[in-house]
């Protein structure tokens, strides 16, 4: 397809003091993993590595505080990265992002409000078995520290409002300041859930805004998806045609955002995501994407511009192991869900879980036996049910790599 010229000019080369807030505007993770992996595969990254890691922000999102419940087990049988995506409307410093900017990404203004609503663990095991990117849908009725049960997707923005309300509440008036200390926490509040569910050990978070999703896909000229049937939603502004089509921008926001108008909701929308990352992956890897210098600086600026990680997450390792993932068999999974159609004592709209049988499931995909948990939980509004992980259906393919989804 022919690359359309982006609404949004490029930065200068980005400065420690220009990229503190870059990953402010949080959305969708898979371009992140994608624009990384075509910097380690191409060794573009081995040049750059030293100016790219010291550019990107990080975060403290994985070390408690005093008094607080020790995390699991370190040594859990896999290295486990928390990638993270929030539906934020902030630019890098915080500041909101005007209306035209909004109109081209496809999103809206909201009430300040901020969810995590995609949530994936990424699985390596340490034995060289299979990795696995493990999605955690956002409406997860589980455990929330400091509040009890909730939505999974609301710990981050319910730790940050309230860790914000108190830093004003201190007399701090420096606006940037606290939107980068109430993100952190909750990152922190994000991570410690988690780990209660799972009972896994996050060792490493990467986060992914907005734009900068908007940016890499169209640094590499779109990527191809494919549809079972035709599918329109207002909202996330979702008009596709049934078959096989090439996504950039702002409809590939929209491919991945879409939750109306299909059949299983949010868990069809994580099939989605989980398909868009398998084809970009591989397109990534086909002939031509990674020999162009052009396509290169483009995803190094979107890098630049959307990665918030935590210190101790290594972009060239990172990367490689992206590489390794794209060329042997990454495993897309869903953590069991008992029904995703279940109704908290109040009256929202919940997925329903089992927790036992979630970290039986994760523990089973590094070859170990689920641990005792360090917190108790209850299955949530008693719900029934095995809680058994959702068979796998093979989906249909339109060209290699690229399976139809709903």
């Amino acid at each position: 397809m022919t690359q359309k010229p982006s609404p949004f000019p490029r930065q200068a080369p980005a400065t420690p003091s220009r990229v503190r807030r870059v990953g402010r505007v949080s959305r969708r993770v898979a371009v992140g993993l994608v624009s990384l992996l075509a910097l380690g595969a191409s060794g573009y990254v081995y040049v750059t590595k030293d100016q790219l890691q010291s550019t990107v922000p990080t975060t403290d999102a994985l070390t408690p505080r005093a008094g607080e419940p020790a995390p699991p087990p370190a040594d859990d049988g896999a290295e486990d990265i928390l990638l993270v995506g929030s539906d934020a409307r902030t630019d890098a410093q915080g500041n909101a992002l005007p209306a035209r900017v909004l109109r081209q990404l496809r999103t809206e203004a909201n009430d300040g409000a901020v969810n995590t609503d995609t949530m994936i663990l990424l699985r390596v095991p340490k034995n060289g078995g299979k990795p696995s990117a493990v999605s955690v849908p956002r409406d997860t009725w589980t455990a929330v520290p400091g509040r009890g049960e909730a939505k999974i997707n609301s710990a981050y923005g319910i730790a940050k409002a309230h860790f914000a309300q108190a830093l004003r509440g201190q007399g701090e008036r420096d606006q940037a300041k606290i939107e980068r200390d109430s993100d952190t926490e909750g990152r922190r509040v994000l991570v410690q859930a988690v780990q209660d569910l799972t009972q896994v050990r996050i060792d490493h978070y990467a986060e992914i805004n907005l734009l900068g999703f908007y940016l890499m896909t169209e640094a590499l000229g779109g990527v191809k998806v494919c549809l079972n049937h035709a599918t329109e939603d207002k909202d996330s502004g979702a008009n596709f045609r049934r078959g096989e089509q090439t996504v950039s921008g702002g409809e590939a926001l929209s491919f991945v955002r879409q939750r109306k108008n299909l059949p299983r909701g949010d868990l069809d929308r994580i099939v989605r995501q989980q398909a868009f990352l398998s084809s970009a992956l591989r397109q990534l890897l086909s002939a031509g994407t990674l020999t162009s210098p052009g396509t290169l600086n483009d995803l190094m600026d979107a890098v630049h511009r959307s990665l918030t990680l935590d210190p101790g997450l290594d972009l060239l390792q990172f990367a490689q192991q992206a590489k390794g993932i794209a060329s042997g068999d990454l495993t897309f999974a869903t953590i069991p869900v008992v029904t995703a159609n279940g109704r908290s004592a109040d009256g929202q709209s919940i997925v329903q879980i089992d927790p036992k049988a979630v970290r039986e499931f994760v523990a089973g995909l590094a070859g170990r036996s689920a641990p005792a948990p360090t917190t108790t939980q209850a299955p949530a509004g008693g719900g029934s049910g095995s809680g058994a992980a959702p068979a796998a259906a093979p989906l249909p393919q339109a060209s290699p790599g690229v399976p139809c989804v709903n």
